[in-house]
């Protein structure tokens, strides 16, 4: 079997994937696609995903570069790569080099705001800045474990240990957090380099901190040029290059659950692991002894701000509504007051009985990304869209739901949410014990769920945070920070040369 390069596409052209399965070449792929392009299918779905070469090369020469820099680090002592680490976070407390970066972020803001996108992960505000400023710093005064003995194993005249070592070039696709620079950095101290791609919406504001205060502190602090390396690029398709290379020692996706999911099964395909960081959305179940000021107080600081780990479902026992439901809406009332904006809650048809028709009546500003909406501050929803995440941006949103059990719960939660964060709110320690063995989620807890968190709960800047949506994790929490992305070597010190099997 002979095989040549695609050079061109017909509108209607057939191409196979998922080993039976066909697609069609649509009128407006057929007409973009130039020599030197590149298709991925996606076998899962099939998604036609077009890399035009400029694309291509831009990623494959910036992992490139990465490899080059994975190579020479091993040469690099790790007071260097610590003092990397305070460098850049001194560049990014220093008013007169931030003066640059927020400008640009002040720019890309204003973007997104005039095309009606959100801009709550996108500020980089001084809460923001502090946080990135602090987790350099925590990465930089971290011990090294570069190289460190996991076991030492003696036989009859010679000795094997096995060594941590640098896993190589991570690849990062992330959301336009500007924050996330920060996080991707901490893969340098198990001694790994990362080649990353931020989303569109932040390619300016990553652009100026490469520029002013990342880049400067590579070079101040001895560091190979490529150890970081940003993709400059606001296409969709470098991100789907950079994930088919198959040099990458592991892939890390984080952003909205439709995309993570197209990117790892790009990763897949091309034999990368991956570590996907997508659909979020937490619960809170009130158990049979639930104390209703602790429900009401949780459910309000669950909803300080729209990420991955704020509330997004609450059950309710039917027995005790009349109680609690009035306090659920109380906290999430003081969530919205607490952002100046109205609340907004999906009631399911289970539990519309059990709120006020106030809720129901006329219309209320309600925050969007796009600007107000005047909406009711409740809507009825289906039961079966319990796992439905709300991207919600000024106004806290949630989605109500009445259970007869907490076992009934607890199996809600199991088939319909993504599997992440779930808290009980019971004063009963059997009842929580019982939720602990049976609640399918990486992250259980009694309060509120925007405990979960790496630099917030460990003490570690996170590269991100794992549902459970696609199974449980091998080897390791749903926290993937720096510090744990490497491989184990193993070493032989022979003393006895005569030593033979």
């Amino acid at each position: 079997m002979s095989t040549s390069e695609l050079r061109q596409l017909n509108a209607g052209q057939a191409l196979v994937f998922g080993g039976n399965q066909v697609v069609n070449v649509s009128d407006e792929l057929a007409e973009a696609f130039q020599p030197g392009d590149r298709l991925v299918i996606v076998n899962d779905t099939g998604d036609v995903l077009h890399i035009p070469e400029a694309e291509w090369e831009l990623a494959t020469t910036t992992v490139t570069h990465a490899y080059q820099a994975f190579l020479e680090l091993g040469s690099v002592d790790d007071e260097a790569i610590s003092r990397f680490f305070e460098l850049f976070a001194n560049r990014l407390a220093d008013d007169a080099c931030f003066a640059a970066i927020a400008e640009a972020n002040q720019a890309d803001v204003a973007a997104a705001k005039a095309a009606g996108r959100s801009t709550t992960r996108l500020e980089l505000g001084p809460s923001m800045r502090a946080d990135m400023i602090s987790g350099l710093r925590m990465w930089a005064s971290v011990a090294s474990k570069r190289d460190k003995v996991v076991e030492s194993i003696e036989h009859d005249g010679w000795r094997l240990e096995q060594r941590r070592a640098g896993l190589g070039v991570v690849g990062f696709v992330f959301e336009g957090r500007p924050n996330v620079f920060a996080d991707a950095c901490g893969v340098l101290r198990s001694g790994n380099t990362v080649a990353f791609r931020i989303g569109s919406a932040a390619l300016g504001t990553a652009r100026a901190i490469v520029s002013h205060a990342l880049g400067p502190a590579l070079d101040e602090a001895g560091l190979p040029a490529g150890s970081v390396s940003l993709i400059e690029s606001a296409t969709h398709a470098a991100g789907w290059a950079l994930f088919s290379d198959p040099r990458l020692a592991l892939a890390i996706a984080r952003g909205s659950g439709a995309a993570v999911a197209q990117l790892g099964a790009v990763a897949r395909q091309a034999g990368i692991p991956i570590s996907l960081h997508g659909t979020g959305g937490g619960w809170i179940i009130a158990g049979e002894a639930c104390d209703a000021d602790r429900l009401e107080e949780v459910v309000a600081s669950s909803l300080d701000r729209k990420v991955c780990n704020t509330l997004n479902t609450c059950c309710i026992l039917r027995s005790d509504t009349e109680r609690l439901v009035p306090r659920v809406l109380a906290g999430l009332s003081s969530a919205a007051t607490s952002r100046s904006t109205n609340p907004k809650v999906w009631v399911t048809d289970e539990a519309a009985a059990y709120v006020d028709a106030a809720w129901f009546a006329g219309t209320t500003p309600i925050s969007r990304a796009e600007g107000e909406s005047l909406e009711p501050m409740a809507e009825r929803i289906s039961a079966d869209e319990l796992g439905r995440e709300w991207e919600w941006e000024g106004s806290p949103e949630i989605t109500l739901h009445v259970v007869e059990t907490v076992e009934e719960a607890v199996e809600l939660f199991n088939v319909h949410s993504p599997r992440f964060v779930a808290s009980l709110i019971s004063n009963d320690q059997q009842e929580q014990d019982w939720f602990w063995r049976s609640v399918d989620a990486p992250f259980v807890g009694d309060g509120f769920t925007r405990w979960v968190d790496g630099q917030y709960a460990l003490n570690q800047p996170e590269l991100g945070l794992s549902n459970w949506a696609n199974g449980r994790l091998f080897g390791r929490g749903g926290v993937l920070s720096g510090d744990s992305v490497f491989t184990v070597r193993s070493r032989v010190y022979q003393a006895d040369p005569s030593t033979r099997r």
